[in-house]
């Protein structure tokens, strides 16, 4: 077991130790609070639910509308089962309310996938959305369970070992921790005979199922892992905003961790990351740099979307890897 764990440590590249170290050491040594939450840690959070769809998109084939869905539903089981007062004790312990949570995201997604394994392309897209918008609307007409449209509020995050993770640097490494667990271990599947069974479905169904392969598991199975990580990141979420409500899960959200996904490249796990701290910066100073970006903030998104989607189908880490490419193919002196 030592050995195989060492194995898939030793699999990350140079350039991705370089990475972390600067993440653990160098980022929290130069970064104020406000850069170590704000920015760094909502990329972490936003990026964890893309890498979730990223992965049923770049590995099975599949476009999922309802990863932020789930991260709601693990956000709400959060916050129901903690008190609005951070001052008095939750309702049950931290730790049983995050696997209260986990369990019910991978519940949730599961049936999301029992409903979609059955169709592809835009009727799967159109499925999931639905499912959004149906769950955006319950939380907002619901007033017994989900608080209704205001939601529910001050929903901090809890001690651990005595260090309240709701300071800026406990929750920053916090974020660093489980991104770094779901990113590794998404990009470790895709050697496993799962992640490999998973491929093979996406290029061709009909051939696997010929080969004895259960289809329709291997994709619940995937939506259940894709729903581990929207729920983790909907812990974190809540955790973040201190408050979740309607408007954290309705059409635009869901639209947006479309196209973080998109944007960073369906098959580059570490893509999601990438886009997400691009999202994060442009929604926090594109309204300094830009006259008007506030107001047309969704439109800036869109016209970069449109950009990167036209110069590559791989996003932002599509257009890195060919630029490295030509710079390795280019003559001597040339």
């Amino acid at each position: 077991m030592g050995a195989m764990v060492m194995r898939w440590l030793r699999r990350p590249t140079p350039g991705e130790w370089a990475l972390l170290g600067i993440l653990v050491f160098i980022v929290p040594a130069v970064a104020s609070d406000f850069w170590l939450v704000q920015v760094f840690a909502r990329a972490m959070i936003l990026g964890l639910i893309a890498l979730g769809l990223a992965f049923l998109a770049g590995f099975a084939g599949i476009v999922s509308l309802a990863q932020m869905t789930i991260a709601g539903v693990a956000a709400y089981t959060v916050a129901i089962f903690s008190t609005t007062d951070p001052g008095l004790q939750a309702t049950l312990p931290p730790e049983i309310t995050v696997i209260l949570a986990l369990s019910l995201a991978v519940a949730v997604a599961s049936f999301v996938g029992w409903l979609a394994v059955r169709t592809t392309g835009i009727y799967t897209i159109m499925i999931t959305l639905a499912i959004a918008v149906t769950f955006s609307i319950f939380a907002r007409q619901n007033y017994v369970v989900m608080g209704g449209f205001t939601g529910f509020t001050g929903v901090a995050a809890p001690a651990f070992a005595g260090v309240p993770l709701r300071l800026p640097l406990p929750f920053y490494f916090l974020c660093l921790i489980v991104t770094v667990a779901g990113y590794w271990t998404i990009r470790h599947l895709r050697r496993t005979p799962f992640g490999l069974s998973l491929q093979g479905i996406r290029d061709g169904a009909r051939r696997m199922a010929a080969l004895g392969y259960n289809v329709h598991a291997h994709r619940i199975l995937a939506y259940a892992l894709a729903g581990l990580l929207a729920g983790a990141g909907g812990i974190l979420m809540v955790w973040f905003n201190t408050r979740i409500d309607p408007s954290t899960v309705s059409v635009m959200p869901v639209i947006n961790i479309l196209i973080i996904a998109i944007i960073g490249g369906l098959g580059h796990p570490i893509g999601a990351f990438i886009e997400a701290l691009i999202f994060v910066l442009l929604d926090i100073f594109a309204a300094d740099l830009i006259p008007g970006a506030r107001e047309r903030f969704n439109l800036l998104v869109g016209v970069i979307f449109l950009l990167i989607v036209a110069f590559s189908r791989d996003g932002v880490v599509g257009i890195w890897k060919s630029y490295i490419r030509s710079m390795r193919t280019r003559e001597p002196g040339a």
